[in-house]
């Protein structure tokens, strides 16, 4: 979480978000039945959960307060709140409980089947004792959710937390959130059933209006809070029981709020800027709309701002498929405000995905410092004809990884490249370290034009890498190498991007000029244009060592104008003995755009051929490369 304190009011949070919390399992097959889903995209959910994530990627401080299992699902609800900085102190694990799951599939643009597995869930025995006075106190808002009035024991932990928010000057927010088959008015298969009139959910729902600052719902969720069939009459009752302001949700019309008395025509109320957009999945999409309408109210800004922003967060969320991971972060906001899109369906817009993927990365990684062992054409060289030898080089990557382990010891800005041709093994053992960095090659080794290794068929192959590991496609590119070999390549290269972006993988290009052509100051920075200019923007660029400042500041202004939300550059070792590559981390280092290096055979060469002829055992192996590595590291850190 964000830290400081709010200097108007001295509180430590601007929101607590209370209520629902699950994995949502969202099918990727559009246009079929829930029964006819083959595979599904995971992420978290539940109504205040999702306005957690939203607020904290609009630049609020929030919290949620929920419960979660004590187990996988729990542990991935609390870790991904945490990658998106929101305040995980009020979530309790329940030894007994399972994490609630949600099912959802996209039939058609008017039905979205849906189905909630919450039988005796975690967070339905939400109690009085889960609320943290002092937790309470810290927050300028409290927002509830009407689910969680369905039971008396999560009713009471909420009324409990919006009277300790009101006796210490903070407000509450009321997300009407109306599910009728979670009041127990509807079948299991009823998820996305909006409206069924209740006289006693009503009866229950005006008892909580009094005690709130801000209503917000959708016509249907007006109409079950007040009672009766017409609207009008339904926001007079809601005026007549609350002076809170209310914001009436229109879907695709956009939204009225209504601060004061309710107007004779409802359309007098005060209007956001709508934004229209297909339609793709509607879920999801109020909780976007409340967590821009509360950048904008907790700021102090007008209604009509905050409506606008609200607007626009609701668009995102119905034109792509999840819910919280679809929530705009400000900066995409404010670049949607600014530039707009040509698209209907802004999940189609490149520009808007692209600052939409580069502000939602899991984590910041401001430095890097990798060792290299993807090589496969090299260690196959090192064993020679020696069916033995070569047998042996997927356990000397496994010794590389205790190697680079040794010197990070879990620190961050550490990682490794490690292939998937002998680095099976090496991969696991990588994959036992939280925030370790690994990137993987798809490139077919030293082919000119690039070809993949394995298969051209991308896709197929990338789903089954884990989420966070980095593609890395090598190339050997030079600006003034033939018009037909560049297009050739840069197709290539194009496909990869594309096929890291459909898979949700982070891609780092690695472009290799000077073995086929001369290097000149612009030479790198002309290659960078190029690819560029094809659409194609990588988390991270590989690039050799650059022999002078001139030559970085020319790469530094390409990188800086065509993509600042650029991760980086990482430098390359090219089998470079130390000394040279210390002069080339000294050139670098000034250079603002590079952040690290991914060095390889400099590294673990010499080890590999004396470990492989039986001269050097594994603990001298590991020894060595740790030694090296841990030379370079000291080396960058001091430059």
């Amino acid at each position: 979480m964000p830290t400081g304190q709010s200097k108007a009011t001295g509180k430590q949070l601007d929101v607590i978000t209370i209520g629902r919390a699950s994995v949502d399992l969202y099918g990727q097959q559009i246009g079929t039945r829930l029964e006819d889903i083959g595979s599904f995209a995971k992420s978290v959910g539940g109504c205040p959960t999702n306005i957690s994530v939203g607020t904290a990627r609009l630049g609020l401080k929030s919290a949620l307060i929920t419960r979660v299992g004590d187990e996988q699902m729990g542990r991935f609800i609390r870790e991904q709140l945490t990658r998106e900085g929101v305040e995980t102190r009020g979530i309790v694990t329940d030894p007994e409980r399972l994490t609630a799951l949600v099912l959802l599939a996209v039939e058609n643009d008017n039905s979205f089947p849906l189905i909630f597995y919450r039988d005796n869930c975690a967070d339905a025995a939400l109690n009085e004792d889960d609320i943290d006075e002092a937790f309470i106190r810290s927050t300028r808002a409290v927002l509830v959710t009407g689910t969680h009035f369905a039971k008396p024991h999560s009713d009471k932990a909420q009324r409990k937390a919006m009277r300790i928010a009101r006796e210490n000057g903070g407000k509450v927010v009321f997300d009407i959130d109306y599910r009728p088959n979670l009041w127990g008015l509807a079948g299991h298969d009823a998820g996305d059933s909006r409206y069924i009139a209740s006289d006693t959910v009503t009866a229950h729902l005006r008892t909580v209006l009094p005690e709130c600052d801000l209503i917000v719902g959708t016509e249907e969720e007006v109409l079950i809070a007040a009672g009766g069939d017409d609207l009008h009459a339904a926001l007079r009752t809601i005026r007549s029981l609350s002076s809170a302001v209310i914001v009436l949700k229109r879907g695709p019309m956009g939204c009225i709020v209504y601060d004061g008395v309710i107007p004779a025509d409802l359309e007098d109320g005060i209007v956001g800027k709508g934004f229209p957009i297909e339609v793709y999945n509607v879920l999801g999409a109020g909780d976007a709309f409340m967590s821009g309408f509360l950048r904008g109210w907790l700021r102090g800004e007008a209604h009509a701002t905050s409506a606008t922003w609200a607007n626009a967060c609701g668009a995102f969320a119905v034109s792509r498929l999840l819910c919280a991971p679809e929530i705009p972060t400000w900066t995409e906001l404010q670049f949607f405000l600014e530039h707009g899109s040509k698209e209907r369906a802004l999940r189609k817009d490149a520009e808007i995905n692209h600052v939409h993927w580069a502000t939602t990365r899991r984590r910041d990684i401001p430095r890097l410092m990798a060792l290299a062992v993807d090589h496969r054409v090299q260690l196959e060289d090192m064993a020679g004809n020696d069916a033995e030898k070569l047998s042996r080089v997927p356990a000397f990557k496994v010794l590389a990884v205790k190697a680079a382990q040794r010197i990070a010891r879990g620190r961050d800005g550490f990682g490794m490249l490690i292939d998937d041709k002998y680095g099976r093994d090496a991969l696991y053992a990588a994959g036992a370290f939280k925030d370790f960095w690994v990137a993987r090659p798809i490139e077919l080794p030293g082919s000119r034009p690039l070809q993949f290794e394995f298969t051209q068929d991308l896709g197929s192959r990338l789903v089954e890498w884990p989420v966070d590991h980095c593609i890395k496609v090598l190339c050997f590119f030079h600006p003034d190498d033939p018009d037909a070999l560049r297009r050739q390549q840069i197709e290539k290269l194009r496909s990869a991007f594309d096929a890291a972006r459909s898979v949700g993988r982070e891609i780092l290009i690695e472009i290799i000029s000077g073995k086929n052509g001369p290097l000149h100051d612009d030479t790198v920075a002309r290659a960078l244009t190029e690819i560029y200019d094809a659409g194609i923007k990588p988390d991270w660029w590989k690039l050799e060592p650059q022999a002078n400042a001139a030559a970085w500041a020319e790469t530094d202004a390409v990188i800086e104008a065509r993509d600042p939300l650029c991760r980086g550059v990482v430098l390359l070792g090219l089998d470079a003995p130390q000394a040279e590559l210390e002069a080339g981390f000294k050139a670098a280092k000034r250079a603002r755009t590079v952040k690290g290096f991914a060095v390889g055979r400099t590294i673990f060469a010499d080890a590999a051929r004396a470990w492989l002829d039986g001269k050097m055992s594994d603990e001298e192996a590991v020894a060595d490369m740790a030694g090296r590595f841990g030379a370079l590291v000291e080396i960058w850190e001091q430059q």
